[in-house]
């Protein structure tokens, strides 16, 4: 059935697509599936498949209500999939050091990277004033609290904590009004990332760049309000505003830029 609808997705998408499928056909046969962690783009995928099989029931838990990466657990239709666990772990991270309050999302990403862990096995990073709390997969959490001790040079200690003792943080964004020609990809991205236009065509046609977390080549589709646009290597932004036209025909817009 897979293959039926690999025209509604990208074409990188169709491994997931295929793994997905599995997953819903196990569950049809009353086999319970847990999945690693899920992108939005990835969730909506799966959801999509789950909404064409009646036999399957679905559910989606990050640890907190606006958790961007979920995982999933799929069942037959007739289990109530409300008390299962998710198996989910807090991985709180502190230091002493000065330097750890300046540390970012991408510090602490780039070190659960270093140490061999797949990205699947994390859930969202929370970065606050007191530290971070990172959602982790419960099988992965007693290797990160045994080997991550250093985050961009900085040393620091960890300990796991049942996910109801999370403490997510609120998303910063850098807020930034344009005037741009038209609401193409393409320009706004240069405009965002500082690029020439040039420059910001490269990585679009090389499948560098996401929107709302789709691999988008196309540099002219046009970006909506609540769009999400990420460059790899440049960071990711989204569309908070589209205020109107100019005398001159330009329009103005808002985006705000994750920090």
């Amino acid at each position: 059935m897979a293959k039926e609808i690999y025209g509604h997705f990208h074409p990188d998408e169709h491994a997931f697509v295929d793994r997905a499928q599995e997953w819903v056909e196990n569950a049809a046969h009353h086999k319970v599936k847990r999945t690693d962690f899920l992108d939005p783009r990835q969730a909506f995928i799966l959801r999509t498949l789950v909404n064409r099989n009646p036999d399957v029931n679905c559910r989606l838990d990050g640890g907190y209500p606006e958790a961007e990466r979920q995982r999933a657990i799929l069942g037959p239709d007739y289990l109530d999939l409300t008390g299962e666990d998710m198996g989910l772990r807090v991985l709180s991270v502190e230091s002493g050091d000065s330097k750890f309050q300046s540390l970012s999302h991408g510090d602490y990403m780039g070190a659960i990277l270093g140490l061999g862990m797949k990205r699947d096995k994390v859930g969202d990073i929370n970065v606050s004033g007191q530290g971070c709390h990172f959602v982790v997969a419960e099988e992965a959490a007693d290797y990160l609290h045994l080997n991550l001790s250093q985050v961009h040079r900085v040393h620091v200690t960890t300990e796991i904590l049942p996910i109801d003792r999370l403490r997510p943080s609120a998303v910063k964004l850098e807020e930034m009004t344009l005037s741009v020609a038209s609401l193409r990809l393409d320009g706004i991205v240069s405009d965002v990332f500082k690029l020439s236009r040039a420059k910001a065509l490269i990585p679009i046609g090389a499948g560098k760049c996401k929107v709302n977390w789709k691999p988008e080549e196309n540099p002219s589709v046009p970006l909506q309000e609540g769009d999400v646009v990420s460059l790899q290597g440049f960071g990711r932004f989204r569309v908070l505003e589209i205020e109107g036209v100019t005398k001159k025909g330009r329009t103005r817009m808002k985006v705000g830029k994750y920090v």
